[in-house]
C-alpha cells in the first residue's frame, strides 16, 4: 500500500511542478529558455543517475525494492524543483 501512495503522490508531485512551469515556458523570453534547457537537463541527469544505481545493485535487488527505490528517486528531484519553482 504505501508503494501505491507513493506513485500517487509522485504523479501528484509531478503535476504540481508541470502546473508551475507552463507558464513560465509559455513566455518564450529568455528566462523561459533557460529553464526549458534545466528543465531537460535535470531529466537526463535524473535518468542516468538512476540507472547507474540500478547498475551498481544500489536500488535494491528485488523488484518491489528496486520499484521503491526509483520512486524515491524521482520524489527527490521533484519534490526539489517544487521547490524552487514556488519560491
Amino acid at each position: 500500500m504505501s508503494l501505491a501512495f507513493d506513485c500517487w503522490s509522485l504523479g501528484l508531485e509531478s503535476c504540481s511542478v508541470i502546473g508551475m512551469r507552463l507558464p513560465r515556458l509559455m513566455t518564450g523570453d529568455p528566462a523561459a529558455m533557460r529553464e526549458a534547457q534545466r528543465m531537460v537537463s535535470e531529466k537526463v541527469e535524473a535518468a542516468a543517475s538512476l540507472q547507474w544505481k540500478l547498475m551498481t545493485g544500489t536500488l535494491g535487488t528485488t523488484a518491489p525494492s528496486v520499484l521503491g527505490a526509483s520512486v524515491a528517486h524521482y520524489r527527490k528531484v521533484v519534490r526539489q524543483n517544487h521547490r524552487r519553482l514556488r519560491g
